[in-house]
């Protein structure tokens, strides 16, 4: 899916390919990008709301590594940012 202006448009995806979506917060303006999966909800990474206007900025190569999706991760972690990350693997790090 594609979401313009609020609509969402079905698309195919043959490659794979996972989209990078640029997000800004509706409550404290915060512009952020992740991956997402059209399942996961994201939240703001300053103030935690799940209010958030979504566009395409551009796609993610596909078929990326473990290791360098743990870098990215750890990188985003010490940052401060933990919206790309399941909600499993919050728990573990939250503890």
């Amino acid at each position: 899916m594609i979401y313009t202006g609020g609509t969402a448009i079905a698309t195919r995806n043959p490659r794979g390919i996972m989209p990078l979506y640029s997000f800004q917060c509706s409550d404290c303006q915060a512009e952020f990008e992740t991956l997402v999966r059209s399942s996961d909800t994201p939240t703001c990474p300053q103030c935690g709301s799940a209010k958030l206007e979504r566009t395409i900025g551009s796609l993610a190569p596909a078929g990326k590594s473990a290791g360098l999706i743990s870098a990215g991760r750890a990188q985003a972690a010490r940052e401060g940012h933990f919206s790309n990350y399941s909600k499993s693997e919050l728990k573990g790090l939250r503890k």
